[in-house]
């Protein structure tokens, strides 16, 4: 599926602006770790891009989500591969633990991007392109920071053979790429 179709078919199940930036973000996130790993980045991108397709459509219930966004993707004709990161990105649902690359890289791309947001927030001018690598970094470790931003997902990309220093700022200039289309300009 050719990206401007995944935009519109992510428009027709998530209408909340957030919930699309976040899919924007995640997308430029997964392109950047498969330019780095190698990978494909039109297939990276589109998982990043329709991971949360059916999170308004479950109510973002552990149990459900994911699951019907596989649904949805093999409907819709989306490479089994695509299909399967998304899927296992909300492992919790599948019952099965994340066990290939791609579906690492999904479950730390997508989960990155809003402890890089929340860090945006709290700096003065409230621009991503004001952050640091090492802010993010700092930002792990503090529990109470974003809390309901999972530290062991983001610590997938280890599991990727990406340091986290290296991790942070991969995805952090990844961002700040698209700052203007994620409202942190």
């Amino acid at each position: 599926m050719e990206r401007q179709k995944a935009l519109e078919l992510l428009g027709e199940y998530v209408k909340d602006d957030k919930m699309r930036i976040h899919c924007l973000a995640s997308e430029s996130v997964m392109r950047a770790l498969a330019r780095r790993l190698g990978e494909d980045e039109e297939k990276w991108g589109l998982a990043g891009l329709l991971h949360d397709i059916d999170v308004e459509a479950t109510g973002a219930d552990p149990k459900r989500h994911g699951l019907e966004a596989q649904g949805i993707l093999e409907q819709h004709g989306i490479d089994p591969e695509i299909t399967d990161a998304v899927t296992m990105h909300n492992e919790k649902a599948t019952g099965r633990e994340r066990h290939t690359r791609f579906q690492h890289a999904l479950a730390a791309g997508e989960t990155i991007t809003g402890l890089i947001y929340a860090t945006t927030l709290v700096y003065p001018d409230k621009k991503i392109a004001s952050v640091k690598p090492k802010s993010v970094v700092k930002r792990m470790k503090e529990k109470a920071f974003a809390a309901s931003v999972s530290r062991d997902h983001i610590l997938e990309c280890e599991k990727i053979g990406i340091p986290l220093p290296e991790f942070a700022e991969i995805s952090l200039n990844a961002m700040k790429e698209i700052a203007g289309d994620i409202g942190l300009d």
